[in-house]
């Protein structure tokens, strides 16, 4: 059960380094997976420091307060792609230890600076080529596609994670567990992931020679772009040599147009992740032949009979640069109500994952469900859905009842008595407005 396990404290210093990849090898060197720091999960609350920043920079200087909507399906993307760890360790840890335990050629020494700087260099290697064949593999993009599926680019858009993307990419580092330990793999894994954090914003423009060698957040602008000098471009994810030794290096040129080539407009967090699964599905079966079929699940997501493997690229929609967001209004009150249950929603997710090891199954179990229900029934409120009361009804509806058996319990017995009477209050409100729904829909029939 779990995934990293170690529970070493970091200090502040290294927790604000270890988001930069500035860590020594000594301060990040471990005998076996087990002592690992689970560092993802410690970066939570640096996620947030930086994201409040960067949310106040751009309401004061440039006067574009964060859009509510995308930024919060961006958090729930981001949560849902971390349920599966609760309870499993990851499959790219789970899959490296397999090979090492019975494949490996070669024993390099785990506490040796060499062998840390070596991972470091291959894990973001393998990366490079797992993140270039997200995008040239259709049945791989389907994974990944939900990370580019936000029409903003800032700290939030790093976050809109796929749940789906790890069940890929594993097999593009095996070939390390040969030779490399997995617990120095397993701190590198994370490493390369918290790195990629920082560049998602707008706010940082050229850094000098520093463009030569990293994945800045100007490369990783373009990335996202889907201007059409964007398309299929700086795969690195600390690295931004890869790109210019593989020839798929673009700079920044013209101002980028964020967001899916086919924008999928939706707030709606399964529809987020699922959509482009929805999408081959479909196509698979209204193509005609067996090897056609086949090429809907391994070309690129432009393909098509009689195309080249990656599609047309002059099929692909014009960017103007006048495009709009997909955007729906919300009322301030709405606002303040989604983003309140976010966060209280982010405390059960918080206190479970503290406290993993200790709750039973079926408490784990329930308590996913009951996230994955809130993300959605946000996203129906996001959205404006008609369904969205009756879904918040029920949903206040179970968080009261898994709380009343202890299923929900925190170790803050002034939040529970706040829960209580803020969830009692947000039955009978939306509850009210259910039973006006029904009833003009009622009289509508008549």
């Amino acid at each position: 059960m779990g995934g990293f396990t170690g529970q070493s404290e970091l200090s502040v210093s290294q927790s604000v380094r270890m988001m930069f990849y500035v860590l020594h090898p000594n301060e990040t060197s471990f005998k076996t997976v087990e002592e690992v720091p689970d560092y993802v999960e410690k970066a939570t609350a640096y996620f947030f420091i930086m994201l409040i920043i960067e949310m106040f920079a751009s309401w004061a200087w440039k006067n574009q307060p964060l859009r509510v909507n995308d930024g919060l399906t961006s958090l729930s993307a981001g949560v849902m792609s971390r349920l599966p760890d609760v309870a499993f360790r990851g499959v790219e840890v789970t899959t490296y230890i397999y090979v090492w335990n019975h494949y490996r050629l070669a024993e390099l020494p785990w506490d040796s600076s060499w062998t840390w700087g070596l991972t470091f260099l291959g894990v973001d290697f393998a990366y490079y080529w797992f993140h270039r064949m997200a995008h040239e593999v259709n049945i791989i993009w389907a994974g990944h596609q939900t990370h580019h599926s936000s029409e903003d680019y800032n700290l939030t858009t790093a976050l809109r994670q796929s749940f789906l993307q790890k069940y890929f990419s594993w097999m593009f580092y095996w070939p390390m567990a040969f030779f490399i330990p997995p617990s120095v793999f397993a701190v590198h894994l994370q490493f390369n992931l918290l790195y990629q954090f920082w560049i998602h914003t707008e706010f940082i423009n050229n850094l000098g020679p520093l463009e030569l060698i990293l994945n800045t957040p100007s490369h990783h602008r373009v990335h996202h772009g889907r201007n059409p000098y964007c398309i299929d471009s700086n795969y690195g994810g600390t690295l931004i040599i890869w790109d210019r030794m593989f020839g798929t290096f673009v700079p920044e040129k013209e101002k980028v147009v964020y967001g899916l080539t086919h924008p999928i407009n939706t707030f709606e967090p399964f529809q987020v992740q699922l959509q482009h699964c929805l999408y081959i599905w479909n196509t698979f079966w209204s193509t005609p032949g067996f090897s056609n079929k086949l090429s809907v699940i391994f070309n690129g997501p432009g393909w098509g009979p009689g195309k080249p493997r990656l599609g047309l690229p002059e099929e692909l929609p014009k960017v103007t640069g006048d495009e709009k967001p997909y955007h729906t209004r919300l009322s301030q009150p709405l606002q303040i109500y989604v983003i309140t249950h976010f966060i209280l929603m982010l405390a059960v997710y918080r206190h479970m994952f503290e406290a993993k090891l200790m709750l039973t199954e079926i408490t784990l179990l329930l308590r996913i469900l009951y996230i994955l229900l809130t993300l959605t029934s946000l996203g129906f409120l996001l959205e404006q859905r008609p369904t969205a009361a009756i879904f918040e009804t029920v949903r206040c509806s179970v968080f009261l009842l898994l709380q009343k058996y202890d299923y929900l319990t925190t170790d803050i017995p002034s939040l529970t008595t706040i829960c209580e009477v803020t969830f009692s209050i947000c039955i009978a409100v939306w509850g009210l407005q259910t039973i006006r729904q029904l009833t003009v829909k009622a009289q509508k029939q008549e």
